[in-house]
């Protein structure tokens, strides 16, 4: 999707700077999105992005009152999607996504992200267990019930 095109003198000065951080960095990706561009290429609410923004999850620039996301700000909100779906707290991707300021080796956030994704797992495995076992449990009353209506047939 292209990037934001909002005329204003804000929105140049904005796009000035981001430009000149994403040089530094040596990052060619250089596009800006509004709320409504994030929202329609993440398939989500704008609502839900400025949920994410009022947790602190997300921090976008302005441009005056225009919330402007960098290609950083759209990474991080696929994380926390992905997050979510998976099953982790929004307190764990918060965690999990403060690391990666904190630690540029990302060491820590990679350990951090393992110890997660292996207790996730193992409580994944647990509710699969659960549900196997009340599925089985829902088969042999669905078997007893059949059994008894044919009973009273006769």
């Amino acid at each position: 999707m292209a990037a934001t095109t909002i005329d204003s003198p804000a929105m140049a000065a904005l796009n000035a700077r981001h430009q000149r951080e994403m040089t530094e960095a040596g990052t060619t990706a250089n596009a800006l999105y509004s709320v409504s561009q994030l929202a329609r290429q993440l398939g989500v609410t704008a609502r839900t992005i400025r949920f994410y923004e009022d947790k602190g999850l997300v921090n976008p620039n302005r441009a005056g009152t225009t919330r402007v996301y960098t290609p950083r700000d759209r990474a991080r909100l696929m994380l926390i999607l992905r997050g979510k779906r998976l099953g982790f707290s929004l307190r764990e991707i918060k965690d999990y996504l403060d690391l990666y300021d904190i630690d540029p080796t990302q060491h820590t956030q990679v350990r951090v992200l393992l110890a997660s994704v292996r207790k996730r797992i193992a409580k994944l495995q647990e509710q699969r267990a659960a549900l196997e076992q009340s599925l089985a449990e829902l088969g042999e009353i669905e078997h007893q019930a059949e059994i008894a209506l044919l009973k009273t047939q006769k």
